[in-house]
């Protein structure tokens, strides 16, 4: 296949907000996993990538959310259903934790040495947004076995 072909191809076949998606939520539970990893060693090495990471996530959510509008409006025509509501919602609570967590972060560097309220919070923020990753996946899901089935039908 020829250069040209592939991105040709590819215009046609790319899913952005599946790739946006996967790529962003994929992080966080590698983000937790450094995380416990720097609670349990105590090595702030691991806390630093955890502050790498979620820079990376706070950038993914906003293309993943707007991917994920346009494709709602492009191919569901904008419908109310239950299940977009709650993936638009768990979205804006991702970008909350996210930010929350990220603030914490930055503003206090040495968050991870204390035992104070920042550090229960963004800690918390951080393990919240586990099953906030995994919800939003599971309406993916739903949504992508949907229209799977309705092509063989």
């Amino acid at each position: 296949m020829t250069p040209v072909k592939f991105i040709e191809e590819m215009k046609k076949t790319l899913l952005l907000h599946a790739v946006a998606a996967h790529f962003s939520n994929g992080l966080i539970p590698v983000a937790v996993l450094y995380l416990l990893l720097a609670l349990t060693s105590r090595d702030l090495f691991f806390e630093h990538t955890v502050e790498h990471l979620l820079v990376i996530v706070l950038l993914g959510i906003p293309v993943s959310f707007l991917t994920g509008i346009r494709e709602w409006k492009k191919k569901y025509k904008g419908a109310k259903a239950p299940v977009f509501t709650k993936k638009i919602r768990l979205s804006a609570l991702l970008f909350a934790l996210c930010l929350i967590s990220l603030s914490i972060r930055i503003s206090l560097p040495e968050v991870m040495y204390g035992t104070g309220i920042l550090f229960w919070i963004y800690n918390a923020s951080l393990f919240a947004m586990l099953p906030v990753v995994v919800l939003l996946g599971h309406h993916g899901g739903k949504l992508a076995a949907g229209q799977r089935q309705e092509k063989f039908r």
